[in-house]
């Protein structure tokens, strides 16, 4: 069985790709993959990762929990998971200088719980200069330098955190995206969790791009499509850019950073360095960079 998980991060999609997978969850089970409801599964199995910190795994802790979660599916082929709370909470998601300290032990337990399985990560990256103030705000501390537990904004790199994963779970392949260019993406991003084909149809494949585009926007992209329908995924994605660079709403795009001692010039600094970041990401074997 593949077993299909999506950790986040904070603040990229914000529930909305399995709010799009359970839209499909009827049709996709038809196929043999399932899609279980996030309250089936979500605390159940942050119980035994914690559980496996005290003592050995249970000899039936896995079926038991696929029981659980799977709702009455018949051994599918493919199971997808989504928890953005998977690594940690947004409060803790910055510590020593790192992002999401000890993700890699929860990876590898959670590769223990489903030893019998395929397992394989999905993950969205941010650019740190949005990023951080996001899971700031959703932080109890009142002090950003507390939330940072003193370590320097400029000195995070998302490619040590996909390093430790893969030195913790080398035989599990990652795949990786900038939260960025999700309005392109989003529609492949279901698939291949699903692993289906770049042509097959399903259900909420323009759902973000819905919240970013005018109306009339919308209206007049859905039209070019039925003008258009022979179209390939990346002649949809350069149509998508077009639409979005004339009908996106600005206020759904852009982010106000006040933070203590961030001008324009830290902005751009944490820009630089994440464009940096994502290309090292690229280069780290079993770590698949899904790009427009």
């Amino acid at each position: 069985m593949q077993v299909i998980l999506h950790a986040g991060a904070h603040n990229t999609d914000d529930e909305r790709l399995v709010r799009c997978l359970l839209k499909n969850r009827d049709d996709f089970l038809k196929r043999g993959i399932s899609v279980p409801r996030p309250t089936a599964y979500r605390r159940l199995i942050r119980d035994v990762l914690h559980a496996m910190e005290q003592g050995p795994l249970a000899m039936d802790a896995r079926e038991t929990i696929l029981e659980e979660v799977l709702d009455g599916a018949d051994h599918p082929d493919r199971v997808l998971l989504s928890n953005e709370n998977f690594f940690s909470v947004p409060k803790v998601a910055i510590n020593k200088g790192v992002f999401y300290p000890g993700a890699e032990v929860k990876l590898a337990r959670f590769c223990q719980l489903f030893d019998q399985d395929n397992v394989e990560l999905y993950l969205a990256i941010r650019n740190p200069a949005t990023f951080l103030p996001a899971v700031f705000d959703q932080a109890p501390t009142p002090d950003f330098l507390d939330f940072m537990g003193g370590a320097d904004p400029r000195h995070l790199r998302w490619s040590e955190l996909f390093t430790r994963l893969r030195q913790a779970v080398p035989n599990v392949p990652i795949h990786v995206w900038c939260n960025e260019d999700s309005p392109l993406l989003w529609a492949n991003l279901v698939r291949e969790m699903a692993g289906l084909e770049h042509n097959e149809k399903i259900t909420g494949g323009f759902d973000l791009l819905s919240e970013i585009m005018s109306k009339d926007g919308m209206q007049r992209f859905r039209g070019y499509l039925k003008k258009h329908p022979n179209m390939n995924e990346m002649q949809k994605r350069r149509v998508i850019a077009a639409f979005l660079d004339k009908f996106a709403l600005d206020e759904e795009l852009e982010q106000e950073v006040d933070l203590p001692g961030w001008d324009d010039a830290m902005i751009d600094s944490l820009s630089d360095i994440y464009d940096e970041d994502v290309y090292d990401i690229s280069r780290i074997p079993g770590v698949t960079l899904i790009e427009p």
